[in-house]
Formats: C-alpha cells, structure tokens, sequence
C-alpha cells in the first residue's frame, strides 16, 4: 500500500474533520490539539480517518509509514519509498513556525546530523523531499491547514549552513577554551576558574509562516471555518501516477476545492519564478 500527497488531499476533501481533538480523544489517548493533529496526518495519508480498531491502524501504517519519528528529531512522518513529512502547530493567524535547533530545510539528506539513526536506516535513501505541514488550531479544533514542499519554501541547505558553520568555526577560534562534542553549535566547558560552569549554544530557527510567505497569491478567501492550501511544484505535481491525478482533479467540481496553475518565487533567487499547482479548501 502506497501513498502520497495527493490521496492525503483526496482523503482530506472528501472527509474534512475539523474538531480533531473531540474525534481522537473518543479512539486514542491524546494530550491536546497538537498530538490530534500528528494522528490526523497521519491518517490522511493511511485513509484511517474512521478506523476504531487500533490493531488494523498499525498494521496499515507499517505498510504507508517507513518512520514515524519523534518529537525532538525531524521528521515525523516517512512515507515508504516517498516524501518526508513534517508537522507544526501553531495558534494564531500566522504565527512564525518554531524550528529550534533544525534550520529549515528544501529537502531532507541522510547524512544530517539533526536525525536520528533509525530515520537514516529506515530505507535506502540519499534524499526526500520534505513536506511542510502547518495547522493552526484553537485549543480544540483545526482552523487551517498549509501543505507546503520545502522547495518551494526554503533556500538550498548551503544558505543555512554557511551560517552555522561560521558561528561554530567562530567558537574554535576563542583560545584557552575546552569545547567538547556536540550535535548543537557548541559547547563551552569549564567557563569560570573554579570550572563548575558550561555553556551550551544552540541555534533557535524559526520561520515566517506560510500565509506570511506566500501572501503575494490569490486566493478564493471565502468565508468558511477551515482553509485548506498547498503548494508543490508542477514538476512534482507531474510525478504522480494519472490516477492519483485525476481522482484528485474531480474533485475540482466541488465548488469548494480549487487547483490552479501559478508561479512563485524561488526561495533561492526571489527574481526567479517556479511554476506551482496552488490548491486550496473550504469548509464549515
């Protein structure tokens, strides 16, 4: 069983959940809105969205998920010879998405520090493309929801880790320091004469929001309780089977799902345009 962005849509159009933290405290033990949106993604893309029996969830998601992750490692999601996944929640229109230690990213690489080594050995990879998924919530329902490859997002990992490079290159040039191994961009032991203090320096990314980002496109702005959108690149768009295509194209006579052709700006060269399918949903 495989699966994609694509049948994640489908299912999401055909079956909108909004009040996702009263639908999974009735099957699953959740602590809040934010572990009601993973199990909903989740669901999304394994088509679970109604499945009561827990033995049969697991077993379909060991046939979709190839990882799913942790909450102090990208990424959460793996999809079995597909996209990597990544879920934020934020509260608040456009609030800036918290990334902590993990700059942002196009693509996820195996040889990234930031991950952990079963999501490294987990297939036979080099790369995925990363899928950015951002809901915003209230303390108990799905406002909205953004899909957005990383491509289209963030810069090339090079923008990013010239400057980590440089603050840890800086750290290596302070002399009579006693600086030991670290995943973080260092850390200082022994500071003080009596050497009882360390210092740990981490990065703390963030990124705008994507409403913020991509607020230069059109959009139906209809009135409704819950927008859906998503942006990935033509020439990913075109990587899906017709199949998966056209079951999500039909949906396009819903007068509430819309999928439209336009261009953004390339994250890495803002006069540069890439062709985009832009699709968004209303509901409620």
């Amino acid at each position: 069983m495989s699966s994609n962005v694509l049948v994640a849509i489908k299912n999401l159009v055909t079956n909108p959940i909004i009040s996702i933290k009263s639908h999974y405290a009735g099957r699953n033990r959740v602590n809040g809105v934010g572990d009601a949106l993973e199990k909903y993604i989740k669901d999304l893309f394994a088509n679970t969205m109604f499945c009561d029996n827990e033995y049969e969830k697991i077993s379909i998601y060991n046939n979709v998920f190839s990882y799913t992750g942790n909450q102090n490692n990208p990424p959460d999601i793996i999809l079995k010879n597909g996209d990597a996944i990544e879920v934020k929640k934020v509260q608040g229109s456009a609030a800036s998405l918290a990334l902590n230690s993990s700059y942002p990213k196009d693509k996820l690489y195996s040889d990234s520090t930031m991950i952990t080594t079963k999501c490294k050995n987990c297939e036979n990879w080099d790369s995925k493309d990363l899928l950015y998924v951002v809901g915003n919530t209230d303390d108990t329902s799905l406002k909205e929801l953004w899909f957005v490859y990383g491509d289209c997002y963030a810069a090339d990992k090079e923008i990013y880790e010239r400057i980590k490079n440089t603050i840890v290159e800086g750290l290596h040039s302070i002399t009579d320091i006693e600086l030991a191994e670290t995943n973080e961009l260092g850390k200082v032991k022994k500071v003080d004469p009596l050497g009882i203090t360390d210092l740990r320096v981490r990065g703390m990314w963030s990124i705008f929001h994507p409403k913020k980002v991509f607020d230069y496109l059109p959009i139906q702005n209809i009135n409704s309780k819950f927008k859906f959108f998503c942006i990935i690149k033509e020439e990913k768009f075109e990587t899906f089977s017709d199949e998966d295509k056209q079951n999500l194209l039909k949906l396009a006579d819903n007068k509430r799902f819309f999928v439209n052709n336009l261009q953004i700006r390339n994250p890495n060269n803002p006069a540069e345009l890439i062709a985009v399918k832009f699709m968004e949903f209303y509901y409620g």
